[in-house]
């Protein structure tokens, strides 16, 4: 036996303490820190929410001016002007978003003169984005076939592309005074 639990059980006898019911105490007191403790106890398992949301998406369109006067010029000399903003709008929030605008002309005409689609050029110049979209241009002598001028890669979720494209026509030595008409027409898909 040690000299403590000597002195423990000396003092015992003579103080008249119960060390058996000292003891008891002691084990409950640990007992009751151990089911205290932090991470020891078992716990109910907490609760949990589901929570779902929708991300909608849209459409993709193209905005285009509703009409264009480029100018005047003599025969044989070049009619340049920019058109105004052309904007793709690509709401459709997709993963992989590409998208390609193409541009036709129909035949300039004035009465009784025709000038073909082919003396115009599209240039669409400088283009400002939003969002991931990549966006190049190209500039094209048009035609009644619709050309790609301006392509869309590498686009996540929306994102908007515009620009202002230059038309210029080159007008023919022999063209006939007047004032021409022709339809621009721009798509995007």
């Amino acid at each position: 036996m040690s000299a403590v639990s000597q002195d423990v059980r000396w003092r015992a006898a003579t103080s008249g303490v119960n060390v058996r019911a000292r003891s008891l105490s002691v084990a409950a007191a640990a007992a009751a820190l151990v089911l205290v403790q932090p991470g020891l106890a078992v716990a109910a398992a907490d609760p949990s929410t589901t929570v779902t949301y929708t991300v909608t998406s849209g459409a993709l369109t193209l905005s285009v001016p509703a009409s264009a006067n480029l100018g005047s010029g003599a025969p044989g000399t070049e009619i340049s002007a920019p058109i105004g903003p052309v904007t793709v709008t690509d709401d459709r929030a997709l993963l992989t978003a590409t998208w390609t605008v193409t541009a036709s002309e129909t035949d300039f005409t004035t009465s009784g003169s025709t000038l073909p689609a082919s003396s115009a050029d599209y240039d669409p110049g400088s283009i400002t984005t939003t969002g991931t979209i990549t966006a190049t241009g190209t500039p094209v002598t048009l035609s009644h076939t619709a050309t790609p001028v301006v392509t869309g890669t590498s686009g996540v979720g929306d994102n908007t592309a515009t620009w202002n494209p230059k038309v210029t026509v080159n007008v023919p030595a022999g063209a006939v005074g007047g004032a021409y008409t022709g339809t621009l027409t721009q798509s995007v898909a």
